[in-house]
């Protein structure tokens, strides 16, 4: 008989897994079309339509599992913590959008943000599962954070197309496995 999870715990597993479906499919897609020797001969808005596709499951995913475990807990400080993560989310996506908006527009580097968009979003949303694993005392969601947080930033030492083969392998892997032993952490199958 399998484990039960605790009051208000969150089951991230089909986050996790539409997360690392995206970085497997959108920037794998980015990682064989684009360079000076492209594998394969895709549609520019493939791998970006790929990307968001899944980012899109992810975020609803994410949305009903947060919901369904402020649902089940009746800790006032547990509630204002998950809406507080909640209202994070949105404040730092809103604020990368600034941020790579704004310095598109006054550098003079018009490919930057081919190279700025993915690395800054896996680096804006590994901080964010670093403070929700820390709030929430979950480790596998902080380790996946830190890690996300620095494949994407040293990613931007090697430019395009290997920063997508890096989110690709590094990060596709890294949520798959987070997947699989987000099962194993809440006790359940």
């Amino acid at each position: 008989m399998a484990a039960t999870r605790p009051t208000g715990e969150v089951d991230s597993r089909a986050t996790y897994l539409s997360f690392g479906l995206a970085y497997l499919l959108g920037h794998g897609a980015a990682a064989l079309s684009q360079g000076a020797t492209p594998l394969l001969d895709l549609p520019d808005w493939l791998p970006m339509t790929l990307l968001g596709t899944g980012l899109a499951a992810g975020t609803v995913n994410a949305t009903i599992a947060a919901g369904r475990a402020q649902r089940t807990t009746t800790d006032p400080g547990d509630i204002l913590t998950g809406k507080l993560l909640g209202a994070a989310w949105v404040v730092a996506l809103a604020a990368l959008f600034l941020a790579v908006t704004g310095l598109t527009n006054t550098v003079d580097a018009p490919d930057i943000q081919a190279a700025l968009w993915p690395t800054a979003s896996g680096l804006v949303v590994g901080l964010l599962y670093l403070a929700e694993g820390t709030a929430r005392r979950n480790l596998l969601h902080y380790g996946l954070g830190a890690w996300l947080t620095l494949i994407s930033t040293t990613a931007l030492f090697v430019g395009t197309p290997a920063l997508f083969w890096i989110l690709t392998v590094a990060g596709g892997g890294a949520y798959a496995l987070a997947a699989l032993l987000e099962g194993r952490r809440l006790g359940t199958r």
